[in-house]
């Protein structure tokens, strides 16, 4: 599998011809957009910043779009998605929304993509995440997802084998990396990563160069 950042909680997921596109910012978010076909498409909020399907939808390439709480069947991948709230910026005022965590196994790696979590994660949601080897949390910057300290506690909670830090800031950045240990994480392009490279990390950070 292959990992690819656009910023934000943008990610691109891939396994030789399939494609996955998570929350990529739409022409009217606030975020750098990308334009490129994907086989499915995930949206964990129905905000500017994160439901650019119309940006990953490129010349024969319409995604699946998920975009909700529920159990899929796509691409022989079975995913399944549950809802928490979250207070969002809407102009200039926050609006409450919906947010899905989403967890699926991707070339026999178990994901969980939190996308835009406040609250912290209720016994019955960890139940269904059960057990995951690449977590993806949000780390803050706004005051509406997940602060540093927070995203650092769930990230503890939920064991993953490697921890993708996303939509945090200048401020809210070194503070995750210095409660994770991982002050001198260096920052990749992509990640390439295999089932059996999973073994020997717990909890280790990937940070992404914004491409």
């Amino acid at each position: 599998m292959i990992i690819t950042n656009f910023g934000r909680q943008h990610f691109k997921l891939q396994v030789g011809d399939l494609t996955f596109a998570i929350n990529p910012v739409s022409k009217d978010g606030k975020g750098k957009v990308v334009k490129y076909g994907a086989d499915v498409c995930l949206i964990t909020t129905n905000h500017p910043d994160y439901n650019g399907v119309d940006q990953v939808t490129h010349g024969d390439k319409v995604p699946f779009v998920i975009k909700g709480a529920g159990e899929y069947e796509v691409a022989g991948i079975f995913i399944k998605g549950f809802n928490t709230e979250v207070e969002l910026m809407d102009g200039k005022s926050k609006k409450k929304y919906q947010n899905t965590t989403y967890c699926f196994t991707f070339d026999g790696i178990k994901i969980t993509f939190l996308g835009a979590l406040h609250q912290k994660l209720e016994p019955q949601h960890k139940e269904i995440i059960d057990e995951t080897d690449i977590l993806f949390v949000p780390v803050g910057g706004d005051d509406t997802t997940l602060n540093p300290y927070d995203a650092e506690k769930v990230t503890v909670s939920l064991e993953p084998h490697i921890v993708v830090p996303m939509d945090y800031d200048e401020r809210t950045l070194p503070i995750f990396l210095k409660e994770a240990g991982a002050e001198k994480v260096e920052p990749v392009e992509k990640l390439t990563i295999k089932k059996k490279d999973l073994d020997a990390k717990l909890g280790e950070v990937v940070l992404f160069v914004e491409l």
